[in-house]
């Protein structure tokens, strides 16, 4: 009798033990999924951005450009030679600046990792206190 008590004591607990660490899993893909979809949406709204304030730098740069080559007609060669250098200078620090700013940006999935981290320190401790008490 006190056998199949025994067993029946510990088949539960390995159930509500499985059912804990699925559970713990099923809140990490959620946790993960969600920080997938804010990166994505993070992503797509710089892009969006980037791309339209090229766009208008662009346009402004050419009528700029077009209005001082009208108003200095006689010197356009030397204006537009120095223009030309005034832009690729310009493009070369801004490609310094993303590729800086693509290298600092922190790990994807910060947040996950984090809660991972905690959650195999939990379970170490639980492995520490019950070796203790055995």
């Amino acid at each position: 009798m006190s056998d199949s008590a025994g067993s029946a004591g510990l088949l539960g607990t390995t159930r509500n033990g499985a059912a804990a660490l699925l559970a713990a899993g099923r809140a990490r893909l959620e946790l993960l999924g969600l920080e997938l979809r804010e990166e994505k949406l993070r992503v797509v709204d710089l892009l969006l951005l980037a791309t339209t304030t090229a766009f208008c730098f662009l346009i402004a740069a050419i009528l700029l450009v077009a209005l001082l080559v009208i108003v200095f007609w006689d010197s356009r060669i030397v204006l537009l030679g120095a223009l030309s250098g005034v832009f690729v200078s310009a493009g070369a620090l801004a490609w310094r600046a993303l590729g800086r700013s693509l290298s600092q940006s922190g790990p994807l999935f910060a947040q996950s990792i984090a809660e991972l981290d905690k959650d195999l320190h939990q379970l170490g401790g639980l492995k520490r206190d019950e070796a203790a008490t055995d």
